[in-house]
């Protein structure tokens, strides 16, 4: 994302990550793999666009754009989302309130398995009103949270 926030663009399906993971395939590659963030997206666009659906990617490293982008997903059309809310997931009540007042479905992914990490990192703000959570599963789980999306989008699931 640029200084000032970006505006949401018309889409069907929102991916939102947060703090740091702009960094993903040089930070801590042992815990979070050597996939960048940018090739995890345009597998991502492509996948959606192959299904016919629109599909946007944002990162940001501040709290305050993702309560922003989460609530521009009424004007965005958005009618799934996609969150790795990273650190923010264990903090942010903000966050969590934003995604309430869109009453969208959204999947919570996580890299790592949060579960065999620090004891802080096993409280999330986000699982309790998720319709999935993803962790493990490195940067294959973007692609399990999209794969039920778009089943859901075809009434499959």
């Amino acid at each position: 994302m640029s200084d000032e926030l970006a505006t949401l663009e018309t889409c069907d399906i929102l991916v939102l990550n947060g703090p740091n993971l702009n960094l993903l395939g040089t930070r801590e590659p042992s815990v979070y793999g050597i996939e960048t963030l940018a090739s995890i997206e345009a597998r991502m666009v492509s996948k959606a666009q192959a299904s016919q659906v629109k599909l946007v990617c944002c990162q940001t490293n501040f709290e305050g754009e993702l309560v922003s982008l989460i609530q521009q997903m009424r004007t965005a059309g958005a009618k799934f989302l996609i969150i790795n809310a990273a650190a923010y997931t264990h903090t942010s009540i903000a966050i969590r309130d934003a995604i309430s007042a869109v009453d969208v479905p959204f999947v919570e992914v996580h890299l790592s398995n949060v579960y065999k990490r620090e004891r802080f990192r096993h409280h999330s703000y986000l699982s309790d009103k998720a319709d999935a959570v993803v962790c493990g599963l490195g940067a294959m789980g973007y692609d399990v949270a999209l794969d039920y999306i778009l089943g859901q989008m075809k009434g499959s699931l």
